[in-house]
C-alpha cells in the first residue's frame, strides 16, 4: 500500500534505536516512507537496530534525545529546528516523552505539524509527574497503539477525544511466517541449546525485566511437575544481573534447572516461535499492545497472555488462544496444560484462525498505510494554511 504524499520529508525522534515495540514501530514507518518515494529521518541516541533503516535508505542522525535533563531537552529544541530548517522536515513525529517535549517546541517554533505515538500507560502518580506525561497529548493527532491505551488516554488526560486515533501495531508477516521457517534453523537453535527434539518447549519472549512475569511462569511449570518440558526465556537482560541472579536462584529452588533456559537476545525470532509449542505473555503490567502475542500469533502458535493491556484484542479466548488471570500460576498453569493436551487437529485449527486474524487485523501493511495517511492529511491542511 501506499499514500499519495510526494517527496515529503518525516522525521521521527526517539530515545534510541536498540529493542522494544516503540523502535519497531519507527523503523518501520521509516522503511514504508522510502519504499514510497518519501524521505525518512530519524533522530535518536542510536543503537544497534540503525542499520535496519540505513539499508532501506533511511537517513539516521544521533542526537542525545534519551537524556531527561530539562537542560539536554531545552538544548534539543535548538537542534531539532536546525534539522527541521536544514532538512525541510515537513512533519515531526515523537514516539516518547523526553524528546516529545523537545520535538513539540521544535514544531511550533518552524511551524510544521507535531504527531505522537502513545506507546505506554506511563505512570500518572503526582502532578508532576502527570504534566511530563502530557506532552504526549500535545499533537495534531494523537496515535494509540491499541483501544486499551486509547481509553486510558481519554480517561486521564484533558484532550479532544476527536485527535485520538487507534492504529494497532502492526506485524511483519513476511518475517513471521511459519512456512518461511527451514527445518535447518530449528535444529541449528535446538543443539545450540540442548533441547531434547521429544520436549514440549514453552517460550517466553521479551526482556528479561521484572514486570515480565518470568516467576509467575516458573511457578506455574513447577505445578505442571512434568520431566519433559523445556521452558526458554529469551531477550535482553540489559545490566539486569540482580533479576537474573534471582530468577535462577528460583529455578534452582524449585528443581527445575533442567527445565529452564534463559537466553539474550536472538536474531531469528521466527524459527524460535516456531519451535515453540506454546507461546506466553505474562506480563504484571498490562501490555500497551502486545507485539509478543501478536508475533505469536501470526507464526500460528497456541498462545496464552494475560487478561489486561492490549492482549485481549489480539487473542479470542478458547479459540486463538487463552487468557489468564495477571500473576495467578495456578491459572497459567491450567492454560498451560490445555496447550499440551491439544490434538493435531486442535492445533491446527487453533492456527489456521490465529494467522488469519493476525493477517487481516495486525499486520505491517495496514499499520504503516494509516500512518501514512495521518501525515498526508496533516501535511495537506498545514500548506493550506500557510496560503
Amino acid at each position: 500500500m501506499t499514500v499519495d504524499i510526494k517527496n515529503y520529508r518525516i522525521l521521527q525522534v526517539l530515545p534510541h534505536l536498540n529493542s522494544g515495540g516503540l523502535v519497531s514501530g519507527a523503523i518501520e514507518i521509516s522503511n514504508a516512507l522510502q519504499k514510497s518515494g518519501h524521505i525518512s529521518y530519524v533522530a535518536s541516541n542510536g543503537g544497534r537496530r540503525e542499520r535496519e533503516i540505513i539499508r532501506e535508505g533511511g537517513i539516521v542522525l544521533l542526537l542525545p534525545l534519551a537524556s531527561k535533563n530539562p537542560i539536554t531537552i531545552f538544548r534539543n529544541i535548538y537542534r531539532l529546528s536546525k534539522i527541521i530548517q536544514k532538512n525541510k522536515i515537513d512533519i515531526i513525529h515523537a514516539r516518547s516523552r523526553a524528546p516529545a517535549w523537545s520535538a513539540y517546541f521544535a514544531a511550533k517554533k518552524m511551524n510544521i505539524p507535531f504527531i505522537t505515538t502513545f506507546h505506554g500507560t506511563y505512570s500518572i502518580k503526582g502532578k508532576w509527574k502527570k504534566k511530563y506525561n502530557s506532552v504526549m497529548t500535545k499533537g495534531d493527532k494523537v496515535i494509540a497503539i491499541s483501544n486499551f491505551i486509547k481509553k486510558h488516554i481519554l480517561n486521564n488526560y484533558n484532550i479532544n477525544h476527536q485527535k485520538v486515533v487507534t492504529i494497532h501495531r502492526g506485524i511483519n508477516l513476511d518475517t513471521f511466517n511459519h512456512l518461511e521457517v527451514s527445518d535447518e534453523r530449528l535444529i541449528s537453535f535446538c543443539k545450540k541449546f540442548n533441547i531434547p527434539e521429544d520436549n514440549f518447549v514453552i517460550l517466553l519472549p521479551g526482556r528479561i525485566t521484572r514486570w515480565k512475569g518470568h516467576k509467575t511462569l516458573i511457578e506455574a511449570v513447577a505445578m505442571l511437575g512434568r520431566e519433559d518440558i523445556v521452558c526458554l526465556f529469551v531477550g535482553d537482560i540489559q545490566g539486569r544481573n540482580k533479576y537474573y541472579n534471582e530468577l535462577n536462584s528460583l529455578i534452582d529452588k524449585l528443581g527445575l534447572t533442567n527445565n529452564f533456559r534463559i537466553i539474550e537476545n536472538q536474531i531469528d525470532m521466527a524459527a524460535i516461535y516456531k519451535l515453540a509449542d506454546v507461546v506466553i505473555s505474562a506480563s504484571t503490567d498490562p501490555e500497551a499492545f502486545g507485539r509478543v502475542v501478536a508475533e505469536a500469533q501470526a507464526m500460528g502458535r497456541p498462545t496464552v497472555a494475560v487478561n489486561h493491556g492490549g492482549g485481549p484484542e489480539i487473542i479470542i479466548n478458547n479459540v486463538t488462544g487463552w487468557l489468564f488471570k495477571s500473576g495467578d500460576a495456578i491459572d497459567l498453569s491450567d492454560k498451560i496444560l490445555k496447550a499440551i493436551d491439544l490434538d493435531d487437529l486442535e492445533r491446527k485449527n487453533m492456527a489456521s484462525k490465529a494467522i488469519e486474524r493476525t493477517s487481516l487485523n495486525f499486520n505491517n501493511d495496514t499499520m504503516c498505510f494509516k500512518t501514512l495517511e495521518i501525515y498526508s492529511d496533516l501535511i495537506n491542511r498545514n500548506i493550506k494554511n500557510e496560503k
